[in-house]
C-alpha cells in the first residue's frame, strides 16, 4: 500500500480528555493515543493534512435526546475540559479542529468541506469508540466516497468485542484495515 499524503488525511476521532479516561479494551487509551501520535506525526511531517475531531456539547440541548434502552454517555456528567485534545496529540499548525455534537464527524460539520477543498479522496481513520465515533466517521464517509484506511491498533472500544465487531463485519466492505505501522511505512513509499 502507498499513500499520496497530498491526497489523504489523517481523521482522529475523539482523542480527548473526557473519553481518554474511559476504560477500554482491547487496547488501553494510553496505548491508543501514542499510536495516534506518531501517526499525526508522520503526517505532519510529510506536509499532510491532520484533522481532530472532538465531542462537545454548548449546554446539553445540542446533544441528541433519543429514547433509548440505555442512557446515552451524553447525559452522564461531562466535566468542563472533557472536550479538550489531548495537549500531546495537538492541534499543531496546520491540523483542522472539527467539534461534533453526535457520534459522526462528517453530519453538522465543516468535515466533507474541508476535505474536498484540499483535494482529498482518502481517510486514515482512527480513535475512540471503533464502534461508535468510528463507525459512524466510517459509514458517513462511505456514502460520501472517500476511500478509507482503518488503522486498527489506533483505535479502542469499552469492550474488545465492541472492537472487533465493526472490524470484522463492517469496515472491510468500506475500507482497508491496517496497522499504525502500516500505514507510516506507506507514508514513506
Amino acid at each position: 500500500m502507498t499513500l499520496d499524503v497530498s491526497k489523504t488525511a489523517l481523521v482522529v476521532i475523539d482523542m480527548q480528555k473526557g473519553v481518554l479516561a474511559i476504560p477500554c479494551a482491547p487496547y488501553s487509551t494510553t496505548d491508543v493515543l501514542a499510536k495516534t501520535v506518531s501517526l499525526a506525526d508522520a503526517f505532519r511531517e510529510r506536509g499532510g493534512f491532520v484533522v481532530l475531531v472532538n465531542v462537545d456539547f454548548h449546554d446539553g440541548r445540542d446533544a441528541l435526546h433519543p429514547i433509548t434502552d440505555e442512557e446515552p454517555a451524553t447525559h452522564r456528567a461531562w466535566s468542563s475540559d472533557a472536550s479538550v485534545i489531548a495537549p500531546e496529540l495537538g492541534p499543531k499548525s496546520g491540523d483542522l479542529l472539527v467539534t461534533k455534537r453526535q457520534w459522526g464527524a462528517f453530519f453538522g460539520t465543516e468535515l466533507d468541506l474541508q476535505l474536498r477543498r484540499r483535494g482529498i479522496d482518502t481517510i486514515v481513520l482512527c480513535g475512540i469508540a471503533t464502534d461508535i465515533g468510528v463507525e459512524t466517521t466510517a459509514r458517513e464517509a462511505y456514502q460520501l466516497g472517500y476511500h478509507q484506511i482503518f488503522v486498527e491498533d489506533a483505535m479502542t472500544a469499552m469492550t474488545e468485542e465492541q472492537h472487533r465487531h465493526p472490524l470484522k463485519y463492517l469496515m472491510p466492505r468500506m475500507g482497508r484495515i491496517r496497522s499504525t505501522a502500516e500505514v507510516v511505512r506507506a507514508l514513506q513509499a
